[in-house]
């Protein structure tokens, strides 16, 4: 029997839609794997209940395929499904890192995230990997055709989660087709200069890094009460603020001082918009650890 920690992840952090993630000190999934004959799932905390436990419908499932281990799967979900911090993501890369160890199949970390990626699949129809990535490798990470690179940092983060629900296929769905020579040289421009705060663990050039005019802007509009939680978390200091993944989740960037300001201004802000909502006061991050076995 193995058990592994898998944590949260925030994918894009606005300006790097599809490369970049991070992975979040806070929530994770908790993945237990044992050998068996025939691939059974059980799901049971936050949201277990949305979340289908037949291996060909669950992303966990997918990786059982991949790597041709079966086993009796439990999943303790402390990431809710369909909030913007890699919930499917969290689930298949703890599968893999456990399933991995279980069956001694010697693959590198780097060499289960296209495998994690398949179980993502299951749940958007792409096998993108800026969930997944950071979700195994831990820290910041930038995830191309050509493989996935990651660098430690130590950035303070605030993740403020509505009560409400925004599908990954919706929120894809949203995303233009197209971009201005002037909008595409912007985000590139910030996602350097995010990238680079990051190496620095500096929240202040990631949070300048973070915004971004292309994709963001049509998936803030999913949101309600965005444009004021944006606001108001700025007026409490934070650095950065975005949609978290496909959402509803929003990020800010901050200093480790005002953490706890920006996370209290964000709740405040979404209940003015009449939404409940709860703030995990989060650091980047380690990745999957195996914690039993």
């Amino acid at each position: 029997m193995v058990t592994v920690r898998a944590p949260a992840t925030s994918a894009n952090l606005g300006s790097g839609f599809d490369v970049f993630g991070a992975a979040l000190s806070r929530p994770a999934d908790v993945v237990t794997v044992e050998k068996a004959a025939e691939t059974t799932i059980e799901v049971t905390g936050v949201g277990a209940q949305y979340i289908p436990e037949d291996p060909e419908k669950n992303t966990v499932g997918a990786v059982v395929e991949a790597l041709d281990a079966p086993a009796r799967i439990h999943i303790d979900k402390g990431v809710r499904p369909a909030s913007g911090l890699g919930s499917s993501a969290a689930s298949a890369a703890g599968a893999a890192v456990a399933l991995n160890r279980l069956y001694d199949r010697g693959l590198s970390r780097e060499e289960l995230v296209p495998i994690a990626a398949e179980g993502e699949a299951v749940v958007s129809g792409v096998a993108h990997a800026d969930n997944v990535a950071p979700s195994i490798l831990g820290g910041f990470t930038v995830t191309t055709a050509e493989g996935t690179h990651s660098v430690d940092a130590a950035v303070p983060l605030v993740v403020c989660l509505p009560d409400v629900a925004v599908s990954t296929r919706d929120a894809r769905r949203v995303v233009p087709e197209t971009a201005s020579i002037e909008d595409l040289v912007e985000t590139v421009g910030n996602a350097a200069t995010l990238a680079v705060g990051m190496c620095r663990s500096d929240p202040d050039l990631v949070g300048l890094g973070m915004t971004d005019p292309v994709v963001t802007p049509e998936r803030a509009r999913l949101i309600t009460g965005y444009d004021d939680v944006r606001e108001r978390a700025f007026d409490a200091g934070a650095t950065g603020v975005t949609v978290s993944g496909a959402g509803p989740a929003v990020i800010a960037a901050c200093r480790e001082r005002d953490r706890r300001g920006v996370a209290a201004e964000m709740i405040d802000a979404f209940a003015g918009a009449g939404i409940e909502a709860r703030a995990y006061q989060t650091r980047i991050g380690r990745g999957s650890t195996v914690i039993d076995d």
